[in-house]
């Protein structure tokens, strides 16, 4: 298995060159996706949150509040720091089962592991490339404004809470630039799906375009 840690600030356009990988056959393990997954109805960690959160962030239905949730650990780091302590063994965990499986049914699988945090999280797995999406503070802004909505503002505010362009820049095997045409960035993209392949051993390329 060879294991792509990928990840780039907010509106750098890092799901979209994870769409394309998993295009290209990887497999797309969205570490977002597994934090909501592990706070659903029923799961171990929603029971824990209630625990130590109290009812008011559950919904009548079972589910989640996550507006509540999150205005209890806004700007309360202990708060944050006790909810990060249910939600990331839970990830983490379920991480590492979707690892084996991926291992399990292909030994010359491409994994691309999508997580924001990467700069910032501790005990990181052991990648063997890490790609980071970037683009420039002007153009995240005018994607967050003009795409999402946002006040300009808010956008700044947003970007300058995540790690540095620096600091993840810093770690980076390779760099995607999406300041260009969508086309520019594809053609990195297949440019660094054909290097991983060779390097994985990969038999063949699956997927299509």
């Amino acid at each position: 298995m060879y294991l792509i840690g990928l990840t780039g600030g907010i509106a750098s356009g890092k799901s979209t060159v994870a769409k394309r990988l998993a295009a290209r056959g990887a497999v797309h393990i969205d570490a977002d996706r597994l934090a909501r997954e592990v706070v659903e109805p029923g799961m171990p960690a929603l029971e824990t949150v209630r625990r130590e959160f109290g009812e008011a962030v559950i919904r009548e239905d079972g589910s989640l509040d996550r507006a509540a949730l999150g205005a209890k650990v806004f700007g309360d780091s202990d708060a944050l720091a006790r909810l990060n302590a249910i939600v990331h063994p839970a990830v983490k965990e379920r991480t590492a089962a979707l690892l084996q499986d991926a291992a399990s049914s292909d030994p010359h699988a491409i994994v691309v592991y999508d997580v924001p945090l990467l700069v910032e999280a501790t005990g990181t797995l052991d990648y063997d490339l890490i790609v980071v999406v970037h683009a420039s503070e002007a153009t995240r802004i005018r994607r967050m404004t003009s795409l999402r909505g946002m006040s300009e503002e808010d956008a700044v505010r947003r970007i300058r809470a995540q790690a540095a362009d620096e600091e993840r820049l810093a770690v980076a095997d390779v760099v995607i630039d999406t300041d260009g045409t969508m086309e520019a960035t594809e053609r990195q993209v297949d440019e660094l799906f054909q290097r991983v392949v060779t390097e994985a051993g990969r038999p063949s390329v699956s997927g299509s375009l």
